[in-house]
């Protein structure tokens, strides 16, 4: 239980606890003739919107030359979308609230609840906006001096950091703005944690760096949804239908994003740009001669998409194959998917040098395959005269694809010395054999990282999400085998020559290519459950089609169709609305006292140059909120990084303890902080950290773990320094690292 008692000023020590008690900031004269004067504006721009609202949304009409009806229509759905957006953002930032109490949260407590990867990501946010200038904060994390000790890093070519250096720039303008005209941006509070804890200060407010950063993080994904209405909208053709993609997100919200739990992840950055850009790739399809201006705005969008996440290039992958595959069915002339390889290029192109030259963006999957597409594509004639049968011209055209892609990737990995991705390879191996080795399991003892979980596909059966889909899919599956079947019996014609022309040719291309995408995104969930973030909306973009005409017509008349849908609707909501009131009933509190102590610790008892090493979500905390060089981190997809982390994590293993010593001195730590939990916690059979060792260290197999060793005594080879119910911090004695 807390007590929250608002300070009379930002700029106030720290007040005593008291009875909660909330004055505005300010005068009360000042209070009232700022709200005067806001009301006298507000009823001035009424008058004049008022005044000459015709002519200017005439104006508007006939600037996008749209009919009376067509401007009303476009209104309506956009004024819905709109709804739906702070629907959605009110949704995840009231999740947020409960589940962490955040707006009674000390900064350090804000910062410790950014865990492993998040903790990482936010530092960097604070470098920047804690820097002397913006430049300044820009320089000090492209060269990077804390989060590989003692390597100098560009961590914006290594982490995908934009969106931290956008949000950081803003945060200076907007503070800067507010200080300049004298306005507060925050309200802090005295809060009485009680059990004999000394009270912290919490604020609320833009001003406050980490409610700043999670306000922009959930306006962008309440956007989102917006952009989700008027997908759904646009693709089933009603307006309808964009409802029914909003209500099967709501309805399947746990199963749909975790960005109410996880802001800083470079999900919560990187996806809603996916879903304008595949909205894009879809008025693409649909339209017989896509603009320039459409083509420039997908080449955007797919650049935000990849900018701000390391692995947007599997995802676009799906994307290029989906597209390929409706290319060589024939929805899909060689001229437009050309435009959108053209325009992939140069996307990635941007990003390579955004991104200061990151060899994973060319060495990728991604990468070869829009360069083999492109050949496949250019020699299209010698396939056909090579190969009579078109059913053989499209087979040989897909392995033509899959070989050429797999080995150019792999010839520009030799030629460009890049093996960070390796574990990627590793990693997909390791699901369809008995491979495994120590960075694989790393990944698979993860649950997110394992394979969907039956229990997923139980409760889209249960919101009618599943079964939908599988209604809609196989209508499109069955249009798509008539065309196929004609097409291989005319093995005389050249379907493609007319595609451009026809609608219903374009409109069928649209509705292949999303149940192939939708196909993609099925197989990358099964493979990693963490991935079905991106199926679950997919099924709800899809389940918009249920009020499609084009497939559903046959139901009759447009009003026996949205019986037919508000029926389903009711159903869905049965299961919709409790998975809704499970979200709303967790209320929790953040607390993490015994990392409060270690963090404290640290920052009290060690000197601003002492070098830390420890488990990776442990280092990101260290490095966030102690502000100490760290050796290792959460961001394990850096090749001499996973090596790093190896060492370290040998306090986890069976190898004698001189060894591992060793390893430290070489690494030039000074403290280690070691965790029981690390230890012993097993998430299944064999995910323990001693048996991940096992793998690769069976000559040590049977012997006590030395990190259960030091957790009883670190002597004589350690001094123990610090100690609490979770942590122990070990320091390598000065002799020892002296005597390298």
């Amino acid at each position: 239980m807390v007590v929250k008692t608002r300070k009379q000023s930002v700029k106030d020590q720290p007040s005593q606890s008291t009875e909660r008690e909330k004055t505005q900031l300010g005068s009360p004269a000042q209070s009232v003739g700022k709200s005067r004067r806001g009301k006298e504006g507000k009823g001035s721009l009424s008058n004049l919107f008022q005044s000459k609202n015709g002519l200017f949304l005439g104006l508007i009409r006939n600037k996008l030359g749209l009919s009376t009806s067509a401007f009303i229509r476009i209104t309506i759905t956009l004024i819905l979308a709109v709804i739906a957006g702070v629907l959605h953002w009110y949704h995840l930032s009231h999740l947020f609230e409960n589940d962490r109490h955040f707006s009674h949260l000390s900064a350090l407590e804000k910062e410790m609840a950014f865990r492993t990867e998040m903790g990482l990501y936010y530092s960097y946010f604070k470098t920047v906006i804690e820097a002397p200038s913006f430049l300044n904060g820009l320089y000090l994390i492209m060269n990077d001096r804390l989060t590989e000790y003692p390597l100098i890093i560009n961590t914006l070519k290594r982490f995908n950091l934009y969106p931290e250096v956008v949000l950081a720039s803003w945060y200076r303008i907007y503070t800067g703005t507010m200080d300049f005209f004298g306005v507060p941006t925050k309200m802090c509070w005295s809060i009485n944690r009680g059990e004999g804890l000394d009270p912290v200060d919490s604020c609320e407010g833009m001003g406050d760096p980490a409610y700043f950063y999670v306000t922009f993080v959930f306006l962008l994904n309440g956007a989102m949804m917006s952009l989700f209405f008027i997908y759904g909208t646009y693709l089933s053709g009603s307006r309808l239908g964009g409802v029914v993609t909003v209500l099967c997100f709501f309805f399947n919200h746990g199963e749909s994003t975790r960005v109410m739990w996880t802001p800083p992840l470079r999900e919560s950055f990187s996806y809603p740009f996916l879903v304008l850009q595949m909205l894009l790739v879809t008025n693409i399809l649909r339209t017989p001669n896509p603009s320039r201006n459409t083509m420039i705005a997908l080449g955007v969008s797919t650049v935000f998409f990849m900018l701000p996440w390391q692995f947007a290039q599997f995802v676009l992958l799906t994307q290029v194959a989906a597209l390929f595959a409706s290319y060589i069915l024939g929805y899909l002339s060689p001229s437009k998917m050309q435009s959108i390889l053209v325009t992939h290029m140069i996307s990635l192109g941007v990003c390579f040098l955004l991104m200061f030259g990151n060899s994973m963006l060319l060495t990728s999957f991604y990468a070869s395959s829009l360069i083999s597409i492109w050949g496949i594509i250019a020699v299209r004639e010698r396939f056909s005269d090579a190969f009579r049968s078109r059913l053989l011209s499209w087979v040989m055209q897909g392995l033509a694809w899959v070989v050429s892609t797999v080995i150019l990737k792999f010839v520009l990995s030799v030629v460009l010395g890049a093996s960070d991705d390796a574990h990627i390879s590793s990693l997909i191996k390791s699901k369809f054999t008995s491979y495994k080795d120590f960075d694989t399991m790393m990944y698979t003892c993860a649950a997110e990282f394992d394979f969907m979980e039956v229990e997923t596909p139980l409760r889209y059966i249960k919101t009618l999400l599943l079964p939908i889909n599988m209604l809609t899919v196989a209508f499109i599956a069955g249009k798509a085998i008539q065309d196929i079947y004609q097409n291989l019996r005319a093995e005389d014609t050249e379907p493609v020559k007319s595609q451009d022309g026809s609608e219903q040719i374009l409109s069928k291309g649209v509705l292949v290519y999303h149940s192939l995408q939708l196909i993609a995104f099925a197989v990358l969930a099964v493979l990693i459950m963490r991935l079905k973030l991106f199926l679950t909306p997919h099924m709800c973009i899809m389940s918009s089609l249920i009020c499609s005409r084009q497939l559903f017509g046959w139901v009759g008349e447009k009003f026996k169709l949205h019986m037919m849908v508000f029926a389903i609707l009711s159903i869905m909501a049965m299961q919709g609305v409790a998975n809704l009131q499970s979200q709303w009933a967790i209320m929790g509190e953040f607390s993490n006292l015994p990392q409060e102590e270690l963090l404290e610790w640290i920052k009290d008892q060690t000197k601003p140059t002492a070098v830390f090493a420890g488990a990776m979500p442990t280092m990101a905390s260290v490095k966030l909120s102690a502000g100490r060089p760290i050796v290792n981190h959460p961001h394990y997809e850096d090749a001499g990084l996973r090596e790093r982390t190896k060492l370290v994590y040998a306090m986890y293993s069976r190898k004698p303890v001189e060894v591992v010593k060793n390893n430290l001195i070489n690494l030039g730590v000074d403290y280690f902080i070691l965790e029981d939990s690390w230890c012993t916690r097993r998430s299944r059979p064999g995910c323990s950290m001693p048996e991940i060792w096992d793998v690769e260290d069976s000559q040590n197999a049977g012997k006590v773990p030395l990190c259960t060793i030091m957790s009883r005594d670190s002597r004589p080879h350690f001094i123990t320094v610090f100690q609490n119910s979770v942590y122990k911090v070990l320091k390598v004695p000065k002799a020892a690292k002296d005597s390298r």
